[in-house]
């Protein structure tokens, strides 16, 4: 299993994802602005991944800082949930993890004003989130993977594999639990344009784990499915809404309608900490990226004029009337969503 970042002797180090498959780049650091930039040059990508890094940056920032008191670690922590929360705005796992280190802090010091014991509970918490992120990514994987038949054809977009978590994946870890049952499987990567997670991170994760790939373009979604090439779609989220809306990578809502219109089952897998409680969707911020991701590929070469204006979402919005099911940890949760979610996180 892939673990694209780890703590090591109070830093964080990480695998560069955004130069795969072509080169293995590992950095550490424990420096606010870099860790904070790792996220932003998607070095570090997918939004489970992007929450266990965060908390793991938040951790090793106060780890190596010294601080006269409580006051001054307060102050600090706030400049530092200020500048990750900034990073990406739309993955709901970012904010989930760094609320989820601020808690721990507020009750680390309601039992100690040890400003050393403050730095490890805050490490152990943070590691903390790290393992159960892999112990839900398996668990989505075994109960997913009820839903792979022998002989399916899977189609997903984007990458949602060890790379994008804290190993082992969402929805490709229910694709890599049903190849790890025995069961005859194939699976249809998107390339997903315009940086490519699917062509250069899924298909390497694949090729790896020796389970068949085939890759196709973006737009050669509509004519594989005419074609009766896939029997089934699972993709990832980024958040997801109380009443079963799924925020994703861009194109997803595309192949949602195409799965609807060819009656193929479309699936999402995630871990609830994707799962959002309080935005409504009016009030989604969809990521606006650099235009020159579009412009060229991967930076490198142009392929059009070089300041024609460029449209960039990194995320569309697909409604949860086209989603036949929602794998997580804690089970499949079938419409109506706006019952079942709320039943499977205990909220009203």
């Amino acid at each position: 299993m892939i673990k694209p970042f780890e703590w090591k002797n109070g830093k964080v180090v990480w695998l560069d994802v955004s130069r795969l498959p072509h080169e293995e780049v590992y950095y550490e650091s424990s420096d606010l602005e870099r860790l904070a930039k790792a996220i932003e040059r998607m070095e570090v990508r997918g939004a489970p991944a992007i929450g266990v890094f965060a908390a793991l940056s938040f951790a090793a920032t106060i780890y190596n800082k010294e601080f006269k008191n409580i006051e001054e670690l307060l102050k600090y922590s706030n400049k530092v949930i200020d500048r990750l929360s900034r990073t990406r705005p739309t993955a709901y796992n970012l904010f989930w993890a760094l609320d989820r280190m601020k808690n721990t802090l507020h009750n680390a010091i309601k039992i100690t004003d040890n400003i050393n014991e403050i730095k490890k509970i805050l490490v152990n918490e943070a590691l903390q989130i790290l393992n159960e992120d892999i112990e839900q990514n398996m668990k989505i994987g075994r109960i997913g993977s009820e839903l792979i038949e022998d002989g399916d054809v899977i189609l997903t977009h984007c990458n949602t594999g060890s790379l994008a978590t804290a190993g082992y994946g969402t929805a490709l870890g229910v694709i890599r639990a049903a190849w790890e049952q025995g069961k005859n499987i194939k699976v249809i990567a998107t390339e997903t344009r315009p940086l490519l997670q699917g062509a250069r991170l899924t298909v390497w994760e694949l090729v790896k784990d020796g389970i068949p790939v085939t890759l196709i373009t973006d737009n050669m979604i509509g004519y594989v499915m005419s074609k009766q090439l896939v029997s089934k779609v699972i993709v990832g989220a980024d958040r997801i809404l109380l009443d079963g809306h799924v925020i994703n990578k861009i194109g997803t809502y595309t192949i949602a309608v195409l799965a609807d219109r060819h009656k193929i089952p479309f699936y999402v897998a995630a871990p609830t900490s994707t799962i959002d409680p309080k935005t409504t969707i009016d009030n989604v911020v969809i990521e606006e990226r650099d235009p020159n991701e579009v412009r060229t590929v991967l930076g490198k070469v142009y392929i059009t004029v070089p300041n024609v204006p460029v449209l960039n979402p990194a995320f569309d919005i697909t409604p949860p009337e086209l989603v036949k099911a929602i794998i997580t940890e804690k089970g499949v949760i079938h419409p109506p969503y706006n019952q079942n979610i709320r039943r499977i996180l205990k909220v009203k």
